[in-house]
């Protein structure tokens, strides 16, 4: 007797990415993801090629792993793919302590952050809504 298999996160003809743990602030992580929200698939992914922000690195591979989902897991075409959703977190902050004038020690914290990118298949909007119309 095994256990049940989960659900799935997402809907059909979507395909999920998450990193749990990317070193940066949520701010910063978030006015990347803002760039890629709601666009093409190709074009996100050029956008965070020649973007000067660090954190477009991470941005681009958790897209990337996205997209490989969604051919090699749900068999879906990586052609018609946009960013459905590029959402941010919190994750844990590491504190540290630095020496200061007098004796006294200043506390730093460097924070992680989650991100979550949902691709999906761009004929599923225009399915749904041709078949309310019929």
């Amino acid at each position: 007797m095994s256990k049940p298999k989960s659900p799935r996160k997402v809907g059909d003809r979507e395909a999920l990415a998450v990193a749990t743990s990317i070193r940066g602030s949520a701010y910063k992580l978030n006015l990347v993801a803002g760039l890629i929200r709601g666009r093409k698939v190709g074009d996100a992914l050029n956008i965070l090629q020649f973007s000067t922000k660090a954190m477009a690195i991470d941005v681009r591979k958790v897209l990337a792993s996205a997209v490989a989902n969604a051919e090699n897991n749900h068999n879906l075409d990586v052609d018609a793919l946009i960013v459905k959703e590029a959402s941010v977190g919190k994750a844990l902050v590491m504190k540290r302590f630095t020496p200061r004038a007098r004796g006294r020690a200043a506390r730093i914290e460097k924070p992680f952050s989650r991100l979550r990118v949902v691709v999906r298949e761009m004929g599923a909007e225009n399915d749904s809504a041709a078949g309310s119309e019929a």
